[in-house]
């Protein structure tokens, strides 16, 4: 190609300041003079001496100078807009409380749990190291003890002078107080280590009820915040209607009980997926678990899973501890079941609440239900392994596989499905099984001319006084007594609807006795009663904690391969050393002066006389002498 003349060779250099690449290389670029042209071999025009990249670049320079500025301030300009997100929601929110403080009640009390939640977190980071080194000389064992002590005088103090106030007006109180007591020794007579019983879990956990029972119930302030709650939830739960009335109707939604109660089960599942997804629920059960256990002195992973069982069911809620189950001590795993049979799930909670059940009661109990579950399963089977797991740090909880809202609302929708088919199933199944037994036991009493005896009739009698023990007044014990043992023999869902069926008599102004048979429940009974029916805890749960826990529930360690495990320098005595020590006796021989031998999988193992003595210094066998 000819060069035109006056063509001159330049260096262009395209370094620019600030943009995000802090330079283009130099390039040669060979340019004609101005007003000239370019042509190539055949003499066709080629433009000027600037290629389309060039222009393209200058064009881009611009952009990329905001992007830069941009990028450089993203922080600055994000505090900006949260500054003036803030501003705005607070200017909102006080005019949402000036012009009615009652209609923004929800609002109020949501806005104040978000900036507590805010305030312990920024101080927590802010203050947190200098707090630790301030309780350090409460570290000392002495100083710590004597607090307790003084703690320990102080509340025992506290209770009697509570009681005797208390009771001096209605004596009658003192009766559940006898009850209590009452349980713990029947509890305590059946324990499977007396002397190992930790009474700082027990007394803590029947303290922390106790504490939580008087606010919600003695104080105005409490009742009133729980009454509250219940209304709200209540609401809430209310628009499961508009799903129910567009895909059954409103007829079947306003008559049949499946399309009440049911649906609920649905939405509120549909709901806990999604707070488990953002967090909040793991950040909640966590919370709460981390208060039991620096109180009451258990391990991490059954306070977890205890505190979990508020929230969740009593399969679901050994999935938050799955990755550890197989390393957990029997007093643990008995821990997790008590927790299971001792509270209710979220999404049964709506269903119970349908039925017409005080809300306020519901939840309380539930919650009250957690540290309780942890004092009497620590009562009846104490720890007497060395467990893994008495960290204070507690164990870390994942969040939700699901990638977006959408998602984690859908497949909690999904997931409910099953559990409204399994609580319609029961219900048709248990009731129906409860009509034939009261059938027959009614056609066998009339034989001997024995009127009207049902199963209902049966639990009466012989739950009486365990009904009367808790606080009922003994006109109210025999419907109370029926209702529990519903509850344990059946389920709790046939329980609360006859008590449902009690409520809305005494609430629609029948007379309380017609022919000498009584009709409704008092208020105080129908509260003890609620209470004592929001668990798990019946026949039929037993096989589905079981089952729940053994699909589980992987073998690790010493129980999956015995010879691996006695291997290694074992030191402390627990359940896997006891089960693989037990296993090299029965596979020892002696043999008078000579070495022992060993069968099965021990034989021909080198380290197998090593692994006997170490057995031998923890456990006395006949081999070891």
């Amino acid at each position: 190609m000819k060069k035109a003349s006056g063509r001159q060779s330049i260096a262009l250099s395209t370094v620019e300041t600030g943009t995000e690449n802090p330079g283009l290389e130099l390039m040669e670029k060979e340019v004609e003079p101005e007003g000239s042209k370019r042509t190539d071999a055949q003499g066709h025009s080629l433009g000027d001496g600037l290629g389309p990249s060039t222009h393209q670049r200058r064009s881009q320079w611009p952009f990329s100078k905001a992007r830069s500025f941009c990028k450089t301030h993203a922080s600055l300009f994000k505090k900006i807009l949260l500054g003036l997100l803030c501003l705005a929601y607070a200017a909102y929110f006080l005019a949402a409380c000036i012009l009615n403080f009652q209609r923004a009640l929800a609002l109020f009390v949501i806005t104040c749990l978000v900036i507590f939640v805010l305030v312990h977190s920024f101080l927590k980071k802010l203050l947190g190291k200098k707090l630790t080194r301030c309780l350090k000389p409460f570290e000392n064992s002495r100083l710590r003890l004597w607090m307790k002590w003084v703690f320990a005088g102080v509340s025992l103090v506290g209770l009697i002078l509570w009681l005797a106030l208390d009771t001096a007006q209605r004596p009658e109180q003192l009766i559940p107080f006898a009850g209590i007591c009452m349980f713990i020794l029947i509890l305590f007579a059946c324990s499977k280590h007396h002397s190992a019983v930790s009474w700082r879990t027990v007394f803590w956990g029947l303290g922390l009820q106790f504490v939580f029972g008087i606010l919600v119930i003695r104080t105005d302030l409490g009742y009133s915040a729980f009454q509250w709650l219940g209304e709200q939830v209540q609401i809430f739960l209310n628009y499961t209607v508009a799903g129910s009335s567009f895909v059954f109707g409103d007829t079947l939604v306003k008559d049949v009980f499946a399309f009440q109660a049911l649906p609920i089960i649905i939405f509120f599942g549909c709901v806990m997926s999604i707070l488990y997804y953002l967090g909040l629920v793991q950040w909640v059960v966590q919370k709460v678990a981390w208060f039991l256990q620096i109180t009451m002195g258990t391990t991490a992973t059954e306070t977890l899973a205890v505190a979990g069982n508020i929230f969740v069911g009593m399969t679901e809620a050994p999935l938050l501890i799955r990755p550890y189950l197989g390393d957990m001590t029997l007093s643990e795993i008995h821990a997790v079941m008590t927790g299971g049979f001792a509270t209710i799930s979220g999404t049964v909670l709506g269903a119970f609440i349908s039925f017409g059940v005080d809300a306020s009661s519901l939840i309380s109990a539930s919650v009250m239900a957690a540290p309780c579950a942890l004092a009497l399963s620590k009562l009846a089977y104490p720890e007497v392994e060395e467990s893994k797991f008495k960290s204070e740090e507690g164990v870390k909880l994942p969040r939700g596989k699901e990638r977006n809202v959408l998602e984690a609302a859908s497949n909690g929708a999904t997931d409910a499905i099953g559990l409204a088919t399994n609580v319609a199933a029961n219900l048709i199944a248990f009731l129906a099984v409860l009509a034939f037994i009261n059938a027959a036991l009614s056609w066998l009493g009339e034989l001997v001319d024995i009127q009207g005896l049902t199963f209902q009739v049966i639990c009466s009698y012989l739950l009486r006084p365990m009904v009367f023990m808790m606080g009922v007044e003994w006109t109210d014990c025999p419907m109370v007594a029926e209702m529990v043992g519903i509850k344990f023999f059946i389920n709790e869902f046939a329980a609360y609807q006859q008590l449902s069926q009690y409520k809305n008599k005494r609430l629609s102004g029948v007379e309380e006795w017609i022919e000498g048979q009584k009709e409704w429940i008092s208020v105080r009974a129908e509260i003890i009663t609620t209470f004592s029916l929001c668990g798990f805890a019946n026949l039929s749960s037993i096989g589905i904690t079981l089952g729940g826990l053994r699909i589980l529930y992987v073998p690790r360690g010493a129980e999956a391969d015995c010879v691996s495990f006695l291997n290694t320098n074992f030191t402390n005595r627990t359940y896997e050393t006891y089960m693989c020590c037990r296993g090299l006796f029965q596979s020892t021989s002696l043999n008078g002066t000579n070495p022992p031998s060993f069968s099965g999988p021990w034989e021909d193992k080198e380290f197998s006389a090593m692994a006997l003595t170490n057995c031998c210094g923890f456990y006395n066998n006949t081999v070891c002498a």
